[in-house]
């Protein structure tokens, strides 16, 4: 039997359940009334715990509960609280769709299912999310393009740069000798090259239905996922909602942006009849 322990947010009940994974366990966190009839599967990215970077996941859980909404987060494999070894996101299809099942098993009346993700995260619902039959996804920085060597994807460097340029203080350590002129020079350098464009295209292959991907508009990863669509045909960007947030933060911890990724979500769903 899972273990489960259970304390009240809000007016939701939240549980922590195990879920069986090729012979690990995961852990995992769920959220919502016993009767939802709209679901969420958080994959968290990176080697983020399903908590998240500034308790990013937590925080829209307990949102998307009070809005009435049920939720699962978990540790992938070799992630936080979970056992076995971690296979990287590209890896991870077995660790979703064991959380998916177990998100229907325990909210049995839902009848819509979307899923979210950060970063990596985002990528790996694109990648492996297809057996799922997902209503609707919401898709923030999702990661398409790699980085050359120990620098950021090109877009992200023209980003920087042309912040850096409007920056007065910038220009006075460029003068005073306080920039490393080595890095820079490798810096515009790569800024001009085009990016590798297998991923992306795998990412739009699997794109799910009714998809809503979240851009923070300061964000490096955001910046080179923003290239990378605009760099596909007309013909081979699927449809999809995009919202863009003025924020540097790559994980929404500004009020602000918090807020708006939440109505992103809450927005994103079909109401119930």
């Amino acid at each position: 039997m899972p273990d489960r322990r259970y304390r009240f947010v809000g007016k939701s009940l939240r549980s922590i359940i195990t879920i069986p994974c090729e012979g690990d366990e995961l852990l995992a966190t769920i959220d919502g009334p016993a009767d939802a009839r709209i679901g969420w599967l958080f994959v968290v990215g990176g080697s983020q715990t399903r908590v998240g970077p500034h308790r990013l996941y937590e925080r829209l859980a307990y949102r998307l509960a009070e809005a009435g909404h049920a939720v699962l987060r978990f540790d992938r494999r070799g992630i936080g609280d979970s056992e076995g070894q971690d296979q990287g996101y590209l890896g991870s299809a077995r660790d979703i769709n064991a959380a998916a099942k177990a998100l229907r098993n325990n909210f049995t009346k839902l009848d819509q299912l979307f899923a979210f993700g950060l970063c990596d995260g985002a990528s790996a619902i694109a990648l492996h999310g297809e057996p799922l039959a997902l209503t609707g996804a919401v898709l923030a920085n999702p990661w398409v393009v790699e980085p050359q060597g120990d620098l950021p994807p090109a877009a992200a460097i023209r980003g920087h740069y042309r912040r850096r340029i409007l920056d007065p203080r910038a220009w006075w350590r460029l003068l005073s000798g306080g920039v490393n002129f080595h890095k820079l020079a490798r810096g515009i350098a790569n800024s001009g090259k085009r990016a590798d464009d297998h991923l992306i295209r795998r990412f739009t292959a699997g794109l799910p239905p009714r998809s809503r991907i979240v851009l923070a508009e300061g964000d490096g990863t955001a910046q080179a996922f923003a290239s990378a669509w605009k760099n596909l045909a007309a013909g081979e960007r699927p449809a999809a909602d995009m919202v863009r947030i003025p924020t540097t933060s790559h994980s929404f911890a500004d009020p602000a942006a918090f807020e708006a990724l939440a109505d992103a979500l809450l927005g994103a769903v079909i109401p119930p009849r």
